[in-house]
């Protein structure tokens, strides 16, 4: 098997959970180098998880000149993915992108296109595809095993504090980071409509901004028509509780329903047949079986489960559970939810024509 060399590009928060993913794919990854401006703050990063010989750079550029790797890991704020991720791919690289994939419609059609031309693969760090359970539950809700799905909805309760944003400049800005649907509910967008099996073509949302002074908004909801007929409803906010996070999805059968998530770090699971009697235990049962207590161990850091498949997409040259189309598709419906709230109508999904995070520049300002 082969050891694949991996650089990682922004050593903030996000990074330490891909420095735990290495060290339990010790035997698959070797970390050769880290770029970031603050190449202090990365000094200091790498000696905590017990990382030595790591080369450091200020510049990401002249590091993947110099250095040999085959993937690289994309952790930097939001607006500058596409940039990055071009140049990585470019280079020939297989990357691992944090979400969203990028700011803009067209800029995340245009990586996804690129990946295929260069043949590279995309590895979205879309985690809750690959929370234990979640690829089961998928394959029978697609088998037709509970019936027709009639909805489902998607509650994003993150909370943060103004402190939070007031970390960085970046964060909450439109330019940068987008709001609560961009930055923490983005991935959970991705993961209904994939459950669901079928994908928005048109959406009616609107946005708030309640509590945080940031430019994005706090609040957002969004009903999502799908091409099945089936409808999906989003709440995404950070205007809640910093010790009270919560991330539920449900979805409704003709034959039983499934809701799962996490409620203040702690895993939910309720799944349901025609009968209402619980079918927790099954698909516990069915995750044992089909990869062992192993699989259980990824809901801690599902960055662990992403590197496992990204490796097993580039052996078997197969695509990742979380691939390009997911990074593309996920942004084209987030930007269709900013356009509906802007113009205030309902949008149709794909969108016609670009549209940015930055096209809702002043948008609060004019409301």
């Amino acid at each position: 098997m082969n050891r694949y060399k991996v650089a990682i590009i922004g050593c903030g928060r996000v990074s330490e959970k891909h420095l735990k993913a290495y060290s339990k794919l010790k035997d698959r990854i070797e970390l050769v180098c880290v770029a970031d401006t603050n190449t202090e703050g990365a000094k200091k990063l790498l000696a905590e998880r017990g990382f030595v010989g790591v080369k450091i750079y200020s510049d990401y550029e002249e590091m993947l000149n110099t250095e040999k790797v085959d993937i690289c890991a994309i952790t930097v704020p939001s607006g500058l993915h596409y940039k990055i991720a071009t140049f990585c791919l470019n280079k020939g690289l297989h990357i691992l992108l944090e979400k969203p994939m990028t700011m803009s419609s067209s800029e995340s059609k245009e990586l996804y296109e690129l990946s295929k031309k260069v043949d590279k693969k995309i590895a979205m760090g879309h985690i809750y595809r690959y929370f234990p359970i979640v690829g089961i539950l998928r394959d029978d809700l697609a088998s037709g095993s509970f019936g027709k799905i009639t909805h489902g909805t998607i509650c994003v309760r993150w909370g943060h504090g103004q402190d939070y944003y007031d970390s960085a400049a970046w964060r909450g800005t439109w330019k940068s980071d987008g709001g609560a649907l961009m930055n923490q509910s983005i991935h959970a967008i991705d993961l209904l409509l994939w459950l669901m099996g079928s994908k928005a073509v048109s959406v009616n949302a609107k946005l708030a901004r309640r509590l945080r002074n940031i430019e994005a908004e706090d609040v957002g909801m969004a009903v999502m028509e799908l091409e099945s007929g089936a409808l999906a409803m989003l709440e995404g906010t950070t205007a809640t509780l910093p010790s009270d996070k919560e991330a539920m999805f449900s979805i409704f059968c003709e034959k039983g329903s499934v809701s799962l998530g996490l409620k203040r770090g702690k895993p939910s699971l309720n799944i349901r047949n025609e009968k209402g009697h619980s079918m927790n235990f099954k698909y516990i049962r069915k995750q044992l079986s089909k990869g062992g207590f192993k699989s259980f161990s990824y809901a801690l850091n599902p960055h662990t489960g992403i590197y496992a498949d990204l490796i097993n997409a580039i052996d078997n040259n197969t695509q990742p559970i979380a691939d390009a189309y997911a990074g593309f598709t996920s942004v084209d419906t987030l930007m269709g939810i900013y356009r509906s709230a802007k113009e205030g109508c309902s949008v149709a999904l794909p969108l016609d024509s670009d549209f940015a995070s930055t096209d809702m520049q002043n948008f609060f300002e004019k409301v």
